[in-house]
């Protein structure tokens, strides 16, 4: 809206005050501190907690409380005014309810109802008690109200029916002067919060503040009469401080305020904050454009609820509100211009004085901190103290909580992820060279065969690190050890099994002819779990050997890489190609011709209802549908399924037997190092070779030696 369609300002009239209570038409009062110094403590948010306001005056030597933001404005009547939302809001911050007592008000379970036929007013506010004198206080309090006050009492101050000595509450129409440390101090004070669409709604307010269902708002009328109280009582003398609960930092109508006002210092409340603020504009604002944003940005805001409601309230107010609308109208539009423009007398602006000159202070609640305004020979010093945050949880923050980084000569990676010495190393001497995977030592369960460790502990001199200092190393090279035993016992037992695999697949073969049993009968003798192999694998010693063809040689080429670690291993196990215990009551099943899931269920027939999962291995034969394995609740459904042997499926003679888990391995993987790259000794591929070389193949019963399989491939490719 623009500035031509409002009335003109008569801000330098010098008629009578347009107050509306003319009895109370400019209340001042001076009040002379007859000392050289002076010390004014500023507080905000006491919240009903009225008694500490001697304490606090005490502990910082002060000769008056200047207070801002929530006081605590409640009598017992005022909690039937005050609604659900906002007694929610006041039990959360009262500092009158112990922790657990809040704590149990709080709880989500708890209805606005309980909260309301616990709480009473003691529990809120003191307030009665500084209104019955039981409660007096020691030095003079100047203060406004916050945004949860009871209007209603602030009606009761404003018509006298309330008086409280010492007490001094701040207003449009009410102003006092410090006479202290050679400063005459001029206080002004706007109370309630700044909400821009309520700033034409009085509320349950009388004349021109507004409040309702205990909170407080600031009206355009209250601001408008803030500057006619100040132009009436204006000395250049005088220092000027700005009591307001919005704080000018954020709200730019408050800003403007203060430039109209002429202020010199501001004090405002902070929204829960530990740490209270000084500042002026320069220091916030990259520029004076900065500022000059703020400001226009506040004018948009008031100029939209304004533009709405002008006609309404053109409608309703009377001469003596007018004129106080036309004074707040002027905050609005104080913008001060940029500087060095020009001015319609052929005159630059010149730099406005606020930009460097008032400065501000932003409070935290008074149980957190307070400034104290220490005034002596016309030179306001301020000390500002915060209670702030406290951060000694981090002293107590375990390792274990905190993600490590690789440097941290505390971590405890896991083995897997780095070398030996990566954990806690020292800075390797080759600084500034980022090692490769083959140049970090690995321990020793990680070792592959093409790649020479080294010994745990010590490291050897040419490695290129330190000897790492970790907390627990001794544990961890013990349960690495242990690891290489386990395995390389692993090892042994597994060629065993592979051992005897052949000679079983042999004796099947030939019928027991000495051909194909012999051979592999002396090596079975000479298996000794207690003693290593012949070929010299790991023995799981501190210093262990490269691997040259055993059994440890041909594990780290398998598949999976890496072989894992054992359990005590503080390390992610890297993933291996073991099974789980299969179903004991399983059948193998191997068809002539594919068969998927449904017509192998519908085979079975009345016993399929017995059927819990079909599964397919992932190999040749598998993937063709050709040979599954199929799982029975019991054992009695699974013989039944057994009973189908010999019935068709999809014009072929299905081959069915019980699935063990050494069967169904050798089934599904075939003997191991029957492909290229994975021949090597102590998986059975040279056995599984000198077979096939005298014409032995895995055999199925009722087919003579060296017959060919009825299937489409070799029964090694469909098994593996």
């Amino acid at each position: 809206m623009q500035s031509l369609s409002r009335p003109a300002s008569t801000s330098t009239r010098p008629a009578s005050s347009p107050n509306p209570r003319p009895q109370y038409q400019v209340n001042t009062q001076t009040k002379v501190f007859d000392t050289a110094a002076g010390r004014l403590l500023c507080i905000a948010d006491i919240r009903g907690r009225l008694s500490a306001l001697n304490d606090l005056a005490r502990e910082a030597n002060a000769s008056a409380i200047i207070h801002t933001g929530d006081f605590g404005f409640f009598e017992a009547s005022s909690l039937d005014r005050i609604n659900d939302r906002t007694l929610r809001h006041l039990t959360m911050y009262s500092p009158l309810i112990p922790t657990a007592q809040r704590n149990h008000l709080l709880a989500p379970e708890n209805p606005p109802s309980a909260i309301r036929s616990t709480v009473t007013i003691s529990l809120l506010s003191e307030f009665p008690l500084l209104l019955s004198g039981q409660i007096k206080l020691q030095v003079p309090v100047y203060t406004v109200w916050g945004a949860c006050e009871d209007v209603i009492v602030l009606e009761k101050f404003r018509a006298g029916q309330y008086d409280i000595e010492s007490l001094h509450v701040l207003d449009e129409a009410t102003t006092r002067c410090l006479d202290i440390g050679g400063v005459k101090l001029r206080l002004l004070g706007l109370g309630g919060a700044l909400v821009p669409h309520k700033m034409f709604d009085n509320g349950d307010g009388n004349a021109t503040i507004a409040g309702g269902q205990g909170t407080m708002w600031t009206t355009a009328l209250q601001i408008g009469e803030l500057v006619d109280t100040a132009q009436r009582v204006f000395d250049p003398s005088e220092t000027r401080l700005l009591v307001t609960h919005a704080s000018p930092g954020r709200e730019g109508i408050i800003n403007q305020l203060g430039l109209v006002l002429k202020a010199d210092l501001t004090v405002s409340a902070g929204l829960h904050f530990r740490y209270a603020s000084s500042y002026n504009e320069f220091s916030v604002q990259s520029d004076f454009e900065g500022l000059r944003h703020k400001l226009v940005v506040g004018k948009e805001a008031f100029d939209k609820v304004w533009d709405s409601v002008k006609t309404q309230v053109d409608a309703v107010i009377d001469e003596h509100q007018r004129v106080l609308l036309d004074k707040a109208l002027s905050v609005v539009e104080r913008i001060p211009p940029p500087p060095n423009q020009p001015a319609p007398a052929g005159q630059p602006f010149g730099e406005e004085p606020a930009w460097k000159n008032c400065w501000n202070w932003n409070l935290c609640d008074a149980a957190y901190g307070s400034l104290v305004l220490d005034i002596k020979d016309g030179r306001v010093s301020a000390e500002l103290k915060s209670q702030g945050f406290n951060y000694a949880y981090r002293r107590t923050v375990t390792p274990s909580t905190v993600d490590a980084t690789p440097s941290s000569a505390t971590s405890s990676l896991p083995v897997q992820a780095t070398g030996t010495g990566t954990g806690g190393a020292a800075t390797p001497k080759n600084v500034g060279a980022t090692p490769t995977a083959a140049e970090k030592p690995l321990p020793p369960h990680l070792t592959g065969s093409k790649s020479k460790p080294t010994t745990p502990p010590p490291l050897s001199a040419g490695s290129g690190r330190e000897t790492p200092k970790l907390n627990g190393a001794q544990q961890t090279q013990a349960a690495a050890d242990k690891a290489e035993r386990e395995r390389a016992k692993r090892e042994r037992k597994k060629e065993r099994k592979q051992l005897e695999r052949a000679e079983r697949e042999a004796a099947v073969k030939e019928g027991g002819t000495g051909s194909g049993s012999a051979s592999p009968a002396q090596p079975r003798a000479e298996v000794d779990l207690s003693s290593p192999p012949p070929q010299g694998p790991k023995s799981g010693k501190a210093t262990p050997e490269v691997s040259t063809g055993g059994v440890g040689a041909s594990d780290t080429k398998s598949g999976d890489g890496l072989i894992s670690p054992a359990t005590e291993s503080t390390g992610t196990r890297t993933p291996t190609g073991r099974r789980p215990a299969r179903n004991p009551w399983t059948i193998f099943m191997r068809m002539p011709n594919p068969a998927n899931e449904t017509e192998v269920r519908d085979f079975f027939g009345d016993t399929k209802d017995g059927i819990i999962r079909i599964s397919y291995p992932q190999n040749f034969a598998g993937r063709n549908q050709k040979m599954c394995y199929v799982e029975f609740g019991d054992e009695e459904t699974m013989k039944a399924g057994l009973s189908k042997q010999g019935e068709k499926l999809n014009d072929g003679l299905p081959e069915l037997k019980q699935a063990t888990d050494k069967e169904s391995r050798t089934a599904e993987n075939g003997p191991r190092g029957g492909f290229a790259g994975r021949g090597s000794r102590g998986r059975g591929g040279f056995a599984a070779r000198g077979f096939a070389s005298v014409g032995l193949t895995r055999g199925v019963p009722g087919r003579a030696n060296g017959d060919a399989p009825p299937s489409d491939g070799p029964k090694p490719s469909e098994g593996s």
